[in-house]
């Protein structure tokens, strides 16, 4: 996950035609009795990015049971606002500009200003909550909305057919991530988000081009790379996160059940991402393909 692209890659797919014949962000692991299929999560979409690719679709008609990082249908909205607001917003009077301190606030505010973000609508935020709230206004004027994205449409078509909802974390559990990353961390998250904003829409054909055609190699390259200049928040988000995925995963290979599990894309490149991570332990895996379009 790119600082460019921190909600994005954990993001987006493409609106342009497909003729299938080409590998997916998707992946089938293979247990004694069951299938698990790992899912790179598309979180924002626009109504012309579908329909999904139908291999996706099979995947879910597969799967007895779903699992999201967050189990989506038990999201109490009230709950998860105040989860935000506790972690998310200053209670002690401290603004932005006093964690940032005079001189990154003022670089930050350039910055913002560049790109037309009023950074004084977030002067009682944490920078890391600055940033993901820079991240989705930049990302929504694109056209951009959760609303649409794969887990929401996922979680509509599970509470339709009545299949099972798991989630493999709590919103809260996520938001302690960020909140409990360093000061500097944050606000290096902070700087490296205004300033990448400004090319977001630039670089956002590429990103999704590798998604869309399960380019592991070019989002490997493109985004880890980047992410891995900020040690602290790649450990918090991404690298710790897969250790404790691969062990449930496992666990989940032990049943009757098929499972599809989705995830942020960028959980599963890399030579720390799931996929690799469960076949260096021995499992059986591959990556599913779009099959070719019938002419």
């Amino acid at each position: 996950m790119s600082i460019r692209a921190l909600l994005l890659l954990l993001l987006t797919v493409p609106a342009f035609a497909d003729d299938g014949g080409h590998p997916l962000t998707l992946w089938e692991v293979t247990g004694q009795k069951n299938s698990v299929f790992l899912l790179g999560s598309i979180h924002l979409l626009r109504p012309q990015d579908y329909p999904l690719p139908s291999a996706i679709d099979n995947a879910y008609a597969a799967a007895e049971v779903l699992i999201m990082e967050v189990d989506m249908d038990d999201v109490d909205p009230v709950a998860t606002q105040a989860s935000f607001a506790r972690y998310g917003l200053s209670h002690d009077g401290t603004t932005l500009r006093d964690l940032m301190g005079e001189a990154l606030y003022d670089e930050a505010a350039k910055a913002a200003e560049f790109i037309s973000i009023p950074l004084d609508m977030l002067s009682k935020t944490e920078p890391w909550y600055a940033a993901m709230t820079v991240e989705i206004m930049m990302l929504n004027r694109m056209g951009f909305n959760p609303a649409l994205g794969v887990e929401m449409h996922m979680l509509s078509k599970a509470t339709q057919d009545g299949k099972r909802i798991d989630g493999l974390e709590t919103i809260e559990e996520q938001l302690k991530f960020l909140d409990g990353m360093s000061l500097q961390a944050q606000r290096d998250m902070l700087i490296a988000t205004l300033h990448e904003s400004a090319e977001l829409e630039n670089v956002m054909d590429d990103l999704i081009e590798a998604w869309r055609y399960g380019d592991t190699e070019a989002l490997a390259d493109g985004m880890l790379e980047d992410l891995e200049q900020h040690e602290e928040l790649n450990k918090a988000i991404v690298t710790d996160r897969n250790a404790r995925w691969v062990k449930h995963i496992e666990e989940l290979l032990d049943d009757d059940d098929d499972y599809l599990v989705i995830v942020g894309a960028l959980h599963l490149v890399g030579p720390e991402g799931v996929p690799l991570q469960l076949e260096r332990n021995g499992h059986s895996i591959r990556q599913l393909s779009e099959p070719p379009a019938v002419r």
